[in-house]
């Protein structure tokens, strides 16, 4: 009876590619839940006692994990680049924090979808890497995105500057990317759950140090508000890796952008925010600008692979690895 039911499991069991997409829409829900979370918690607590139990709570619930692996788990010979890793990231997620308690949660949403945009300027900028006119062009394109939704503050102060909370998203969305480097580099050698478990353990007591000059101990009532910011933060982080580990970055990367929709539900139903017709319009064009970044990133690796390919067939080698676009991580998540 279970040999069989596996049997119908597998063959009514959806297709790689929508499970993908599925499990990036899962992730959507949870880092859209996340940031209203944040969100709520931010008019009560100051930002940065709201990181410091993220980190706690989300140190918590890896712990079962550490527990099964041991200290055979953590061992690692690149303790520095976990130490910068989670400097960059309690960084990221200050900024990206106090945002949630500024702005409208779908205008710091909108913002964080210029990730790709920093990704291919740091990418030409400081790594050498070609980039040709035309994802130079997607990439202006992204940044009216930008300036679209940000109009309404631009008009309000005479075009005297942005608001603090999206500059702190802007900022927080380009140390991302910086972030998604070094775990780039860290993947090579490190399994991805001591990726985790290293950035929430050394972030932890890191961001008791910003938290301790504002603090404040939490009411009774707020404790399963800060229990959910882990369990929100874990499940998320479990359906993105879920998810990339079943199809191609350029195959799920625009079902991550339905994050826009799940917030603006929550900050209407929650908080009583409705979108201005700015911030869809100018989400719109940083999504297409993104979504056209990522399909010319997928063809050049392609492109690569089918070169390296080509040249191991010569050579009387086989090549089948195909390369995959890495994507920064949700800021602050």
């Amino acid at each position: 009876m279970g040999r069989s039911g596996n049997i119908l499991a597998r063959r009514f069991a959806p297709p790689p590619p929508l499970r993908a997409a599925l499990w990036m829409v899962g992730s959507a829900v949870f880092f859209s839940g996340l940031s209203g979370v944040i969100r709520h918690l931010g008019q009560e607590m100051h930002p940065f006692e709201v990181a410091f139990f993220r980190n706690l709570f989300g140190l918590a619930f890896m712990l079962p994990w550490l527990w099964r692996a041991g200290r055979a788990g953590l061992k690692t010979r690149r303790l520095a680049l976990y130490g910068v890793r989670a400097f960059l990231g309690l960084l990221s997620m200050l900024c990206w924090f106090t945002a949630l308690a500024l702005l409208p949660i779908a205008q710091v949403v909108a913002l964080s979808f210029t990730a790709p945009l920093f990704a291919t300027m740091a990418a030409a900028l400081f790594l050498g890497e070609t980039v040709r006119a035309r994802r130079w062009t997607a990439t202006l394109a992204g940044l009216v995105g930008v300036g679209v939704i940000l109009w309404p503050q631009l008009e309000g102060t005479g075009g005297a500057g942005l608001s603090p909370g999206a500059i702190l998203a802007l900022l927080s969305t380009a140390i991302s990317v910086a972030i998604t480097l070094i775990v780039k580099r860290l993947t090579r050698t490190e399994p991805a759950n001591a990726i985790v478990t290293y950035m929430v353990l050394i972030m932890t007591p890191m961001s008791l140090v910003p938290a301790a000059f504002v603090w404040t101990w939490p009411p009774l009532d707020t404790w399963l508000w800060l229990v959910a910011l882990g369990g929100l933060g874990s499940l998320g982080h479990v359906c993105y890796v879920r998810s990339f580990a079943l199809a191609d970055a350029s195959a799920v990367m625009p079902y991550d952008y339905t994050r826009l929709l799940f917030a603006a539900l929550i900050g209407w139903i929650a908080f009583g925010e409705l979108p201005t017709l700015y911030t869809w319009i100018g989400a719109a064009v940083i999504v297409a600008s993104a979504i056209y970044i990522a399909r010319r990133e997928a063809l050049f690796n392609q492109s690569a692979a089918t070169s390296v390919a080509a040249a191991a067939g010569e050579g009387g080698l086989s090549a089948t690895t195909k390369a995959k676009p890495m994507r920064p991580p949700q800021p602050g998540g």
